[in-house]
Parts: C-alpha cells; sequence; structure tokens
C-alpha cells in the first residue's frame, strides 16, 4: 500500500505561515469557557469536584497498567494544554481568543490517536514521546471544553509497520495493535468510567481501532448503546449501505443526520475533488477500510457527514491548528477560509473542502502534502475541529435532554 494511510502527522502551519502552504479555514467558533453543560454541586464547589476527581483518578491510574497519553487530573496533560489563539482574518486582522478546559463536565471523551510513532519496530512500545503528545494536544485537546478526555497509549502499528508488516486486520502487528488499545479501554470502563456518558474520536489507524471497539464493546450491549453520546470516526472509512443511513459498519449505530443527534456517527475523509480510484480513504474495501477488517465493497459506500451541517448541504468550516511557534499563542484559526460539502461519485464518498474566500484573500491554505490518493487526511480534524466541537456540546444537550432522571 505504499506509504499507508498513517504517515507522520505533519502540522501545516509553520511551513503555511513560512510561506510554503498551509491549512485551515472556518467561521471563528467561539468557545465559552466551561459551558452550560458542567456539572455544579451547590454544596461543593466545581474547582473542589474536580480537585477530587482527579485525586481519585490518579489513585486508580497507579493501580492499573495503562500507560496514559491524557487522563484528567494528570500532570503535564497534553489533553489540558493552553486553547489559546490566534484568529487571523482575511484582511490581515488578529485578534487573541481562548478557552477553558470544563473539568467538571459529565462526560467523557475516549480518544484514540493516528499512526504517529516513527520508531523502527512494526509496533510502537507504550512510551510516551513527543510525538503522540503533538497529536494529542492538535486532535484532542480542543475537545476538552466539553468533555474530560481519556486517551491510552497504545502498541499502535509504526509507519514501519504499516510499510513492512500489513495493515490487514488479521496482520500480527494489527491484532498486537488492537489487543493493546482493547486493554486500554477494557481498564477505563472497568476503573474509570463510573457509569459516565461517551464520545469516542478516532483518526486514520485510531479510526481503524475505534470501529473495532465499537463493534466488539458497543453495538450489540445495550447498556453500553445508551452511554454513546457520539463516535467521531474521522479518516476510517465507516460504511453504511448504499443509500441508507445504516448497516455496514454497525448494526445499532447510524450516520448523524441533524445537529444536536446523538447515539449516532460523524465521519468523513476529507478531499479537493473526487478521491482516485486508488485512494486509501472514501472508496470501501481498500485502504484503510482493510485494517478494521472491512474487506466487503459491494452495496456498500462510505460514509460522509459534513460536520459544519449534518443535515447537508455545504457550509463554512472552522479550523484550528497549532501555531508551532509563528504566533504568540499556540493555536491559530483562518475564519471564513474554507467550506465543505458532502459528494459522492463513481463509488466514492468524501468531504469536498475548498477555499471559499476570494483571490485578494493571502493567508495560506492546505495542499494534498502526501499526494492525490490521500487527499487532505493529514487535516481532517483540524479543518473542522470547531465544527466537531460544536457537535459534541450540542449531542451532549441532546443526550442529557433524553436521559433525564
Amino acid at each position: 500500500m505504499g506509504g499507508a494511510f498513517g504517515r507522520k502527522m505533519r502540522w501545516p502551519v509553520s511551513s503555511l505561515l513560512g510561506g510554503v502552504m498551509l491549512v485551515s479555514a472556518g467561521a471563528g467558533l467561539t468557545l465559552s469557557p466551561g459551558g452550560a453543560l458542567a456539572v455544579r454541586s451547590s454544596a461543593m464547589p466545581a474547582s473542589r469536584i474536580a480537585a477530587a476527581r482527579a485525586a481519585s483518578s490518579a489513585k486508580r491510574a497507579a493501580r492499573s497498567g495503562t500507560v496514559w497519553l491524557c487522563r484528567p487530573g494528570m500532570a503535564d496533560d497534553p489533553c489540558a494544554s493552553s486553547l489559546a489563539t490566534t484568529v487571523v482574518q482575511a484582511s490581515g486582522a488578529h485578534s487573541v481568543v481562548t478557552a477553558e478546559p470544563d473539568t467538571g463536565s459529565k462526560f467523557d471523551c475516549f480518544y484514540v490517536y493516528p499512526t504517529v510513532s516513527g520508531e523502527s519496530s512494526l509496533n510502537a512500545d507504550l512510551r510516551v514521546q513527543k510525538a503522540e503528545t503533538d497529536v494529542a494536544i492538535a486532535q484532542a485537546s480542543r475537545f476538552s471544553t466539553v468533555c474530560r478526555v481519556w486517551a491510552p497509549m497504545y502498541r499502535q502499528v509504526t509507519l514501519v509497520g504499516l510499510v513492512s508488516g500489513g495493515i490487514d486486520s488479521t496482520s500480527p502487528s494489527v491484532v498486537i495493535a488492537y489487543d493493546s488499545i482493547r486493554a486500554g479501554f477494557e481498564d477505563y470502563l472497568e476503573h474509570f468510567n463510573d457509569g459516565r456518558p461517551i464520545i469516542f474520536i478516532g483518526h486514520s489507524q485510531g479510526a481503524a481501532m475505534t470501529i473495532m471497539l465499537l463493534q466488539h464493546f458497543v453495538d450489540n450491549d445495550a447498556s453500553l448503546r445508551r452511554r454513546l453520546v457520539l463516535a467521531l470516526i474521522l479518516g476510517g472509512n465507516v460504511v453504511v449501505r448504499t443509500g441508507s443511513l445504516t448497516g455496514g459498519s454497525f448494526s445499532h449505530f447510524h450516520a448523524c443526520t441533524r445537529a444536536g443527534g446523538d447515539g449516532c456517527v460523524i465521519a468523513y475523509s476529507s478531499f479537493p475533488g473526487k478521491p482516485p480510484a486508488a485512494s486509501f480513504f472514501a472508496r470501501p474495501g481498500q485502504g484503510v477500510s482493510l485494517m478494521s477488517g472491512q474487506t466487503g465493497r459491494r452495496g456498500l459506500q462510505v460514509v460522509c457527514t459534513n460536520p459544519a451541517d449534518l443535515g447537508g448541504g455545504s457550509a463554512p468550516l472552522e479550523p484550528f491548528f497549532p501555531s508551532e511557534g509563528l504566533e504568540p499563542t499556540p493555536w491559530v484559526e483562518f475564519p471564513g477560509l474554507y467550506s465543505g460539502a458532502c459528494e459522492s461519485e463513481s463509488g466514492a464518498t468524501w468531504l469536498e473542502v475548498a477555499k471559499s474566500s476570494g483571490a485578494s484573500d493571502r493567508r495560506p491554505v492546505v495542499t494534498e502534502t502526501d499526494g492525490p490518493d490521500w487527499g487532505f487526511h493529514p487535516y481532517d480534524v483540524n479543518l473542522a475541529l470547531g465544527n466537531l466541537v460544536t457537535d459534541v456540546a450540542a449531542a451532549e444537550a441532546s443526550w442529557s435532554r433524553d436521559h433525564r432522571k
């Protein structure tokens, strides 16, 4: 499969702002600190509740065998890092906005990161290294405004392993990777979840692992299904029956169709146009599909749900990217630069991302840095990160209304 679907993540801001290329777009999402969904108690301040939770989690973590990349209350948690953002308008005007983690949220996010390991073995070890912390910050930390983010380290298939070890779900390296993330999820459920509702987040190899976790643990378990708020499975080729919202990858979950829908799946792969026939994404039964054992093609299509408009149509994207030191804040945003719309043609289904501002807008834009077969895959999450956080908040509000005691 050539370089395989999990190329090492490269955040485009440095190369972009440096004059080569860049990525982003959006309509300027403003994230309110905490949020309406934060748990509050008249008997105990929220800060004391969060501190008590953190102390309890730390004790339980010390007794478990899981190595945590992100865990609420953990020292130097990359998923709780600064969210200060420099907003760069088409006019060149700059402003700074910020947001804060909601440490009192009653919702958990379970995040499975994409292929980032450059180790020389077929499977990564469990050391927390810069590659893992960087991707957790870039993809998962902004969700801390709407949930408590949990991310176990797992023995993912490395870049070397994807090239030389195969990506079929039965290949030894993939089995090792799945067994590792499965163990982390089981530990989380048994020792840390405490019955809280869950949002699943996975990208690329992490999306393949998330598909298998949902298939094996949640899809056929009514109790866990009731606690699933939303699944964000990006760049992983979730499939449904052609022309349907269901079937394929899951028996009980459907593709989301409206803002505030809960218990459903948001999935897409981003491209500037129709994916090539040999694309690793957006086409069933090939590429990333193989890692989760999804080899079928006949009567199936890959899911595309536009995170900016779950009901369909074109809408502005809200991108956030790490600034990589080129702005005074850790994040940068380019409002109004991109729009997104789901398209389907010739057996492919994808999120088509287009520049929506005029030629006078000199802000940098994303390119297919790994070639046409990859599209905008390295940037699937960040191109619509603001939209995805908003989608999670809306789903949480719906879930809370539906599950009032």
